[in-house]
């Protein structure tokens, strides 16, 4: 048994690939989707439908770079085409791309979070660019990141350590991600805990749901995928 979340990196097998390249792509698609292959370069877990889940088949993207137009690229592949299963790089690895003027405030805010022991992950332009060496970051690009929680008091004392980074550029974004994979958009999760909204909008692998109270994000197991 295997965990599935969001924002996870699937590595494929060989024939995986050779499934995925013999699809009648557009040049540009293929031309990216060749190189990821040959490079054996992974792709990103998204949202799940039921009836793919249902049918063996796991939803997978690809934010290409800048070479290939930024186009996003949606395919299923067959559980079995996935070797395994990986993480964005973390927060310290990805230091080298930042902006020099933004580095010592990122590192700041690295250890502001290893002092709340919240894991970051890097993922968006930054995360994708580290892993591929290819050109994802753009001068206006936000830092994004997955920050794993757990409950409500530890993603408030998340979201102080957030809103204490120094610096306007790059823009922070991303999202704590709970006990059973559910997420929220951390600048959503402050403005819901200040009251300035009555519901948060809650990100799990099915689907999106309102919630208005805080019973959902309590420890509970993540849910299981057959291997």
């Amino acid at each position: 048994m295997v965990f599935l979340r969001r924002h996870q990196l699937a590595r494929l097998s060989e024939a995986g690939w050779t499934a995925v390249l013999a699809r009648p792509w557009d040049r540009h698609a293929r031309d990216c989707l060749t190189h990821w292959a040959t490079h054996r370069l992974p792709l990103v877990v998204t949202r799940q439908s039921i009836d793919a889940a249902a049918n063996g088949w796991i939803a997978l993207g690809l934010p290409s770079p800048a070479r290939w137009e930024k186009r996003r690229l949606a395919l299923q592949v067959p559980r079995a085409a996935v070797l395994g299963l990986d993480e964005f790089p973390r927060l310290a690895e990805i230091q080298g791309l930042l902006p020099p003027s933004a580095r010592r405030a990122v590192s700041d805010l690295g250890d502001e979070l290893d002092a709340c022991h919240a894991a970051a992950r890097v993922f968006g332009s930054y995360g994708w660019q580290a892993i591929s060496g290819l050109d994802h970051v753009r001068p206006d690009s936000d830092l994004d990141m997955c920050l794993a929680v757990d409950g409500a008091a530890h993603g408030d004392a998340v979201t102080r350590a957030l809103q204490s980074f120094g610096t306007t550029r790059p823009r922070l974004d991303g999202e704590l991600v709970f006990g059973d994979g559910a997420a929220v958009a951390w600048r959503e999760w402050a403005a819901w805990r200040a009251g300035r909204t009555r519901a948060v909008m809650v990100k799990r692998m099915d689907g999106v749901t309102l919630q208005r109270d805080t019973a959902w994000c309590q420890r509970v197991a993540l849910p299981e995928l057959d291997e």
